[in-house]
């Protein structure tokens, strides 16, 4: 692959910040700085991109599905492909494809799905496993007929289909004796996470999780007698808290909270978004339950939040409308904390010798053109 150079570009690498900086780059990053240290070389391409943002690929841990296609289906083509359109129409050049609670049969398929899909294409590094290890008091749109305490034995079989994809699962401390399966977990390198659960704060100073799923969803929230998971995910230094920022499902105000709680070194955008992403209004599916989309909303019959419909662009560019941060912060929190969380090395930051994964957006927060590994990816679709 032939280097290509972007230059006059509001360059956010993840380190550093150059209002008016380049970048060299071909299958990886091979330098960037300043204009003023720019030298061109003979052969390559140089674009002026006048003043348009470049930041690293955006890494969404937390993502079902999208484009008609979802994780469960086991499809690997289909879910090769719908990481491509996520990649090329928001900007994620990193995915965890996401299960959810539903038979150990179906979530066998599943991550065997996603582990051949791994092999079609660059863009997954993971699995997210969410379910069936929850507490059925906050269950949220994850079916409880298939619900169960959480199994060493299980998730092992579950990472052997996997082919060692799994990196992350979200369970309920609180529900069975998950002792076992903590270290399992913690023995693989799968990340715990504090999601659709009841546990109390009392419980989980005893948890070794240091992850919380969707902060303020499915979770027991902070009361003035029992701070719960919400509270104990704010307090606690060490735990890295998802944030879904499509001003729904949380409150603007509440984003806020956390920011100003957390910081931006221990806050992770995640778009949590299902099939019916990117098709408009109507019904869809999730777990086999229909779902009805209208705008930013998603809903069971009951009306159950289900997911979201979230674009990971729009969530990067509403958690600088909705809070405090800037640019840099956004960009920690949308690349650099999910690549060193998960040791993505290779990931995360626009510096020498990482994956030329990044970004070019308007001042505007408007998505231009994304590459992953240093190709343009087709953003017709």
């Amino acid at each position: 692959m032939k280097p290509r150079v972007l230059t006059h570009a509001h360059l956010v690498t993840g380190t550093a910040e150059w209002p008016d900086g380049f970048i060299r780059f071909a299958e990886t990053v091979q330098n960037v700085g300043p204009m003023t240290a720019f030298a061109p070389r003979p052969g390559e391409a140089v674009t002026d991109v006048h003043g348009d943002l470049i930041v690293p690929g955006f890494i969404d841990v937390h993502v079902h599905g999208g484009y008609g296609v979802d994780a469960m289906d086991g499809d690997a083509a289909a879910i090769a492909g719908m990481a491509e359109r996520i990649a090329a129409a928001e900007g994620v050049t990193t995915l965890f494809p996401t299960t959810m609670t539903q038979s150990p049969g179906a979530i066998d398929r599943a991550v065997a799905g996603i582990a051949q899909a791994a092999t079609l294409t660059p863009l997954i590094q993971g699995i997210h496993l969410e379910g069936p290890f929850i507490s059925p008091v906050y269950k949220g749109a994850q079916p409880a007929a298939y619900i169960q305490p959480a199994s060493a034995e299980t998730i092992a079989r579950w990472q052997r289909l996997a082919r060692g994809l799994i990196r992350l699962v979200t369970y309920a401390p609180e529900v069975g004796e998950p002792r076992d399966f903590e270290a399992y977990c913690q023995h693989h390198g799968i990340a715990l996470s504090i999601g659709h659960s009841d546990a109390t704060r009392a419980t989980l100073l005893h948890c070794p999780a240091r992850h919380v799923t969707h902060l303020y969803n499915a979770q027991r929230l902070a009361v003035h007698r029992e701070a719960g998971v919400m509270g104990h995910g704010l307090l606690e230094p060490a735990i890295t808290c998802e944030l879904i920022a499509d001003g729904f499902h949380n409150a603007p105000d509440m984003l806020e909270l956390a920011y100003r709680l957390k910081g931006p070194g221990r806050l992770e955008l995640v778009t949590d978004a299902m099939r019916a992403k990117g098709l408009g209004d109507g019904q869809s599916e999730l777990g086999g339950q229909t779902v009805t989309v209208r705008g930013v909303e998603a809903r069971l019959a009951d009306g159950t939040i289900a997911g979201s419909v979230l674009p990971f662009d729009r969530a990067f560019a509403n958690i600088q409308r909705y809070t405090a941060a800037d640019l840099a912060a956004a960009v920690q929190m949308a690349s650099v904390n999910q690549a060193q969380e998960f040791g993505l090395t290779h990931k995360g930051l626009l510096v020498a010798g990482r994956d030329a994964d990044l970004n070019r957006l308007t001042q505007d927060m408007d998505l231009v053109a994304t590459y992953s590994r240093g190709r343009l990816l087709d953003r017709k679709d």
